[in-house]
């Protein structure tokens, strides 16, 4: 894996419970938490877009 230089989110709080997400050169975006930062998913810009929106929408709601 090259080399990434990770940014926390906005959303996460002050000193723990971090997300932090980068994207490599090659476009597929990678998500770790500060809990475990050797455990890193790697997916797409595009299937992060409808995981998050699917999110917003409360898609899981009933489920």
């Amino acid at each position: 894996m090259p080399q990434l230089t990770w940014q926390k989110s906005t959303y996460s709080a002050e000193a723990a419970n971090c997300v932090y997400v980068a994207a490599s050169p090659t476009g597929t975006i990678h998500l770790r938490e500060s809990d475990n930062p050797e455990g890193v998913l790697t997916t797409t810009a595009a299937r992060l877009q409808t995981f998050i929106c699917a999110l917003k929408d409360r898609k899981w709601d009933d489920a």
